[in-house]
């Protein structure tokens, strides 16, 4: 979680740091809206991986507690890198997303959809992701989905909203 690929990325194709452009925010949205789809599309591959793979050889390996704690560490780590120094990272919405894939498939792909129309609705990167840190533990519990499950999604829901209380004063500022 602590790979900063997007530092990296735009660091090492345009030698430019992206924490002083845009919302100096490491992760994708941050990339995508700054330097384009091309650098933007491989962050959030990257990003999505980061959750994914620690989560799903925790779910596989041990259970959905040990997926669940290896999606969270993996979120920690993108929003303060290890090797950034634990500065600031990114907001962790694709890292959460590649941890309900690993966690919970069935309810990463409903987060997907869910973040996919609220963001053709809106065009707001930032509500989507609210809204489908919002929605999800109660889908999850509406499909029945083992507490860890729940518990996480309901914990990265505070994350994000957290992590996106900038984005809420300008959301409701209108700017």
């Amino acid at each position: 979680g602590s790979m900063p690929f997007g530092y990296w990325l735009v660091r090492l194709l345009k030698g430019e740091d992206v924490r002083t452009v845009g919302s100096g925010n490491i992760g994708a949205t941050n990339v995508w809206r700054t330097y384009g789809r091309s650098y933007g599309i491989p962050i959030v591959v990257l990003d999505i991986a980061k959750g994914l793979v620690p989560a799903l050889v925790g779910t596989v390996l041990v259970g959905e507690l040990a997926g669940a704690l290896a999606g969270g560490a993996a979120m920690l780590g993108h929003w303060r890198p290890l090797f950034l120094r634990f500065q600031k990272g990114g907001k962790t919405v694709a890292t959460a997303g590649g941890t309900f894939f690993g966690l919970a498939p069935l309810l990463g792909l409903i987060g997907l959809a869910i973040w996919v129309v609220v963001f053709l609705a809106s065009r707001y990167a930032s509500l989507a992701s609210m809204a489908t840190a919002v929605a999800l533990p109660f889908v999850g519990l509406a499909l029945g989905e083992p507490w860890p499950v729940i518990a996480f999604a309901a914990i990265a829901c505070v994350a994000v909203l957290v992590l996106h209380r900038a984005n809420i004063a300008r959301l409701r500022a209108g700017t």
